[in-house]
């Protein structure tokens, strides 16, 4: 039964993964939001880093508004900031609309607002001063045939009642609205956060329903279309491709050579770096042709999707073998353990095809903070469920110690799994919590440090974890209590590659019983 649940689990992830790559066209800096009888006050549309020379074109077609709605209020806000401080309007109470307030300069600096003028066809354009010199072109012509005036810089374009039109769309009652904005000096670099406000819906009933498509093209210096904190996102997921794959080689290898017993796990964890290199490896693929073409191609994004689900389930089986002692002590599955495996592979799984949803999903999207709750509530599970195995361990081990006689034994398990432990609750803390408020922190250009960190965490912990539970004949992990007790035996085991000579004594007291506290490891140093 369990079989056809997991297989019924991985069918279904297989074929949604395979519908997100196939068809979406987002996860990129070159996207489009279908917005349909969407009654939102507002709808956070973008975030990108601007570094000097970016260019942000907004195009929005099929706007909808009935004649007898013309005197409504529309438009867009343009925000400015140094670190990403999230959503100014999530939790917001206000009930004036923000592009309708007369102090809305005063209370937030660094805004620019696109106010829409249906009536008169128009936007009208007003920003806060910190946000000058602000250039702002019709469309793509419009800027290169004043190209040469903003290089000699002869052209102000200040955003201070400033108009663009507002064109007539491809059916009655409807209107198309497109504007580009060149971020040319170093005043003008930052995070810029684009939001629609439907200000008919801050009243206390919403009455205004609007459907359009927004197209966003957003690109840096030299047609870079990655934001200012995600320039070295590639190459920093290449370069810890390389080293995964490389401490993989070398723990196949340490393997190989190893003269102390070698279970199978030892392969599940080389297994797992091998496939944490190369998620690294096409996610950094995906990040370059982002970087080039403004978006991702479909197939790589079906293999890095594929490969970061199976990476993320392994994870969670390798550590949940890892705190039941699976291979090293025991050879069945309790009740207990096979339950955690029922509860943390689906869920896993659900996690995974939560992520695939909230990369494929647009900002802007209904679904995307629907989904991104899911993703975290889910993933928090997980990482709950799998300290379970590693806290029932350390109660055997600690009620093991104080009867069964092994005491010696079991003391130094119980050690190696409160270690183990105190690793993986630091490792969850630091990637799950740590993580988000670094990103809230650091300014808008070293955002990468944010998953510089996240993998150089997980790197540490992979190692750690590995050179705790490597085979070795001085691990107490190894060390499996035996019912056969020999009389006046010496059993000598050397190990000349490593430099490591580890003699056990056994010897009977009078009463013929082994003392425990006599095994003896003697470690010379190389």
């Amino acid at each position: 039964m369990s079989r056809v649940r997991s297989s019924t689990v991985f069918v279904l992830a297989f074929v949604v993964l395979t519908f997100l790559a196939s068809v979406a066209q987002v996860a990129a800096r070159i996207h489009t939001l279908p917005i349909h009888n969407d009654d939102r006050r507002f709808i956070a549309l973008s975030t990108f880093g601007f570094y000097p020379g970016g260019l942000l074109e907004v195009e929005i077609r099929d706007f909808y508004l009935p004649p007898n709605s013309l005197q409504e209020t529309h438009g867009l806000l343009l925000e400015k900031s140094i670190f990403d401080e999230g959503n100014p309007y999530i939790d917001s109470l206000e009930e004036i609309c923000p592009i309708e307030s007369p102090n809305l300069f005063e209370a937030r600096k660094n805004l620019a607002v696109f106010r829409f003028n249906f009536p008169k066809k128009l936007v009208t354009i007003n920003c806060s001063d910190s946000m000058e010199p602000f250039y702002l072109f019709k469309n793509m012509d419009d800027l290169k045939n004043h190209q040469s005036d903003i290089e000699d810089d002869t052209i102000t374009r200040r955003c201070v009642n400033t108009t663009l039109p507002i064109l007539n769309g491809t059916r009655p009652d409807n209107f198309n609205i497109k504007f580009i904005v060149y971020m040319k000096t170093k005043s003008n670099e930052g995070l810029y956060n684009l939001y629609y406000h439907n200000c008919p819906n801050y009243a206390m009933m919403p009455k205004s329903k609007q459907s359009f498509t927004v197209t966003i093209r957003e690109s840096n210096a030299n047609g870079n279309y990655l934001s200012a904190g995600d320039m070295p996102l590639p190459s920093l997921y290449f370069s810890m491709s390389i080293i995964y794959f490389i401490t993989g080689v070398l723990w196949i290898y340490f393997l190989y050579r190893s003269t102390y017993p070698v279970y199978k796990i030892h392969y599940l964890m080389a297994l797992l770096v091998f496939l944490k290199a190369a998620t690294l490896f096409f996610h950094g693929l995906n990040f370059h042709f982002i970087q080039v073409k403004g978006q991702h191609i479909a197939t790589w994004a079906f293999v890095y999707y594929a490969i970061h689900l199976l990476k993320g389930s392994v994870l969670f089986i390798t550590i949940v073998l890892i705190g039941t002692g699976m291979t090293f002590v025991k050879h069945v599955l309790s009740d207990k353990d096979k339950n955690i495996f029922m509860i943390v592979i689906p869920l896993q799984v659900l996690a995974n095809i939560a992520y695939a949803i909230i990369q494929e999903s647009e900002e802007g999207d209904m679904q995307h903070n629907a989904w991104l709750d899911l993703f975290l509530l889910v993933d928090f599970m997980c990482c709950a469920a799998i300290l379970f195995p590693i806290l029932w361990s350390i109660r055997h081990l600690q009620e093991a110690s104080q009867t069964d006689g092994k005491a010696a034994i079991n003391l130094r398990k119980l050690k190696l799994f409160q270690q183990f432990y105190v690793m993986l609750v630091s490792y969850i803390y630091f990637t799950r919590i740590l993580i988000y408020m670094l990103r809230m922190t650091v300014p808008f250009h070293l955002l990468w440090l944010n998953e510089f960190s996240r993998e150089t965490a997980t790197f540490i912990f992979f190692v750690m974890t590995g050179y705790k539970f490597r085979p070795t004949i001085a691990n107490p992990y190894f060390q499996v209590a035996s019912d056969v007790d020999d009389d006046d035996t010496d059993i000598v085991i050397s190990h000349f590659g490593s430099g490591v000579n580890n003699r056990s004594r056994k010897k009977a007291n009078s009463t013929g019983e082994i003392a425990e506290d006599e095994i003896m490891l003697v470690e010379s140093s190389s």
